[in-house]
């Protein structure tokens, strides 16, 4: 039969759970900023590598009001998003399409962590944790910003991508048809919208 637990327990286990990902998104950060290749993109990572820094210190200061030692359990659920970035950034040369990847990564990362500070507001207020929810909000609320410069990012630089996509289509097109005397047909999706 599992231990009975709190909600001050499961709380408790959601900030370290949040201290652990702010941690492993340090690391994340910066290995994602050099990878960008555009200076908008990179910048995003940079800038949001120092507010992570800064939310590390302020759970610090949650288990401070808490009376305990800050301390991480090991998150799966970020160390999954951030093994599929690494993924994209082992397989992919620096360019508009590694930028595309880059980008939903971190849209993932932000949507796991506004989902977590979400739940974890939520139960700091049902405790009576009000300085607590406060500083978790301003935490939430940095998150959402970053999301929302993501999706600026996304629509300046998805058609980069995809027009570097083109272009290689075009050259493989090129290369193919004339290997064999013939002009390059191309092809283009259409949409239905």
């Amino acid at each position: 039969m599992a231990d009975s637990k709190t909600l001050h327990d499961v709380f408790v286990d959601e900030m370290k759970d949040s201290y652990d990902h702010e941690k492993q998104l340090v690391k994340a950060l910066r290995k994602m900023a050099s990878a960008a290749s555009h200076p908008d993109l990179k910048e995003a990572f940079t800038s949001h590598l120092a507010e992570t820094q800064e939310q590390v210190t302020m759970l610090e200061e949650v288990f401070a009001m808490l009376d305990l030692k800050p301390r991480g359990k090991h998150c799966a659920g970020i160390a999954g998003i951030i093994e599929e970035g690494n993924e994209a950034i082992e397989e992919m040369d620096k360019s508009p399409l590694l930028d595309a990847a880059l980008i939903g990564g971190g849209k993932r990362a932000e949507h796991y962590e506004i989902a977590s500070y979400t739940a974890s507001i939520a139960m700091a207020t049902e405790l009576g944790l009000t300085d607590v929810a406060e500083k978790l909000q301003a935490i939430l609320d940095q998150e959402v910003v970053c999301d929302g410069k993501l999706d600026e990012l996304a629509a300046k630089l998805l058609p980069l991508a995809n027009a570097a996509n083109d272009d290689a289509d075009d050259d493989d097109s090129f290369n193919s048809a004339s290997s064999r005397g013939k002009p390059a047909a191309r092809k283009r999706a259409t949409s239905t919208r």
